[in-house]
């Protein structure tokens, strides 16, 4: 039976072949970065806020690795906990260790990208979390030895609600490959987290597109988890990979009351370095003439009360 193969809004698709990734290749090797400087890290974790199940807060573990606690139910984002990804090696440490985290209700996959989905960490993380994966995913984790009962795969603008609090999957604009024959045979996209008292909205991998506009209409969002990093070389990445300066325009897309900047600093996975897409990332806030109160960049380990 021939797989379904999945596709962005408007048919947008990335389209480079080998030729594109040896010139890719001969830039960076023509490039000179300092890569000694890394992203802010908080050695000592607030593990007293982490832990209190009666605080809606989030944390940042790194990259696009998120502890949300939302009107009681604990949620993780794209978790991953290793020290490479490939032959990449980590840029700043694990602060929180996986065995440290409170025990896990939901976990919430944005696709199915390795630095998105790590086997190892869905395996070790505490208690007996409910997997929701987008479209396609299912099979995979069932290979892996995951329980079918504990996986929950929706498409886009599909929900799922537990303790008053819906959880959405909606769209974003990227693909997704593991092997060698699986191009976008599953779903990509993000997730809407709404309880009575917050909204959040986690970007997952996308590049910028009408969508940022699209789900303003349907959802009201208070904070906004956007990627500003692997957007170099631009040529290269701009269907798939914001730029700083496109996150910030996805956040007023958004009308979010709050931004958190994440996907930056943790691996090297594209030419940029985390310092120098969080300098763009604040030049562009800056030009934009936005409230600085209106967003948070925390440090890896960092927690924000909402």
């Amino acid at each position: 039976m021939k797989k379904q193969r999945f596709e962005n809004l408007n048919g947008v698709q990335n389209q480079h072949q080998l030729k594109d990734f040896v010139s890719w290749y001969r830039e960076r090797m023509s490039k000179t970065k300092d890569l000694t400087k890394t992203i802010a890290v908080k050695h000592q974790p607030d593990y007293r806020l982490i832990h209190n199940a009666n605080v809606d807060s989030l944390t940042w573990i790194g990259h696009a690795t998120f502890l949300i606690r939302i009107n009681g139910l604990t949620v993780v984002t794209d978790p991953v906990w290793t020290n490479f990804m490939g032959t990449t090696k980590r840029n700043v440490p694990v602060t929180i260790p996986i065995q440290h985290l409170p025990e896990i209700d939901v976990v919430l996959i944005s696709h199915g990208h390795y630095d998105h989905l790590h086997i190892q960490s869905l395996r070790h993380l505490p208690g007996d979390p409910l997997f929701l994966i987008p479209r396609g995913l299912k099979a995979l984790l069932k290979k892996k030895g995951f329980l079918e009962e504990r996986i929950v795969e929706l498409d886009w603008w599909e929900e799922w609600s537990n303790q008053n609090v819906t959880l959405t999957f909606v769209p974003a604009q990227h693909w997704v490959k593991r092997g060698l024959f699986d191009t976008n045979t599953s779903r990509w996209g993000g997730w809407v987290l709404e309880s009575t008292a917050q909204s959040l909205y986690f970007a997952g991998d996308s590049g910028y597109f009408e969508g940022f506009k699209q789900l303003q209409k349907i959802k009201s969002i208070d904070y906004a988890l956007v990627p500003i990093g692997a957007y170099e070389p631009e040529w290269f990445m701009e269907l798939d990979h914001m730029k700083p300066e496109d996150a910030v325009q996805a956040f007023i897309d958004l009308g979010a009351s709050h931004m958190v900047p994440m996907h930056y600093g943790t691996f090297r996975l594209a030419d940029d370095t985390g310092p120098e897409a969080l300098e763009r990332f604040e030049q562009a806030w800056k030009e934009k003439g936005i409230n600085e109160k209106k967003k948070s960049v925390l440090p890896i380990g960092g927690t924000l009360r909402l």
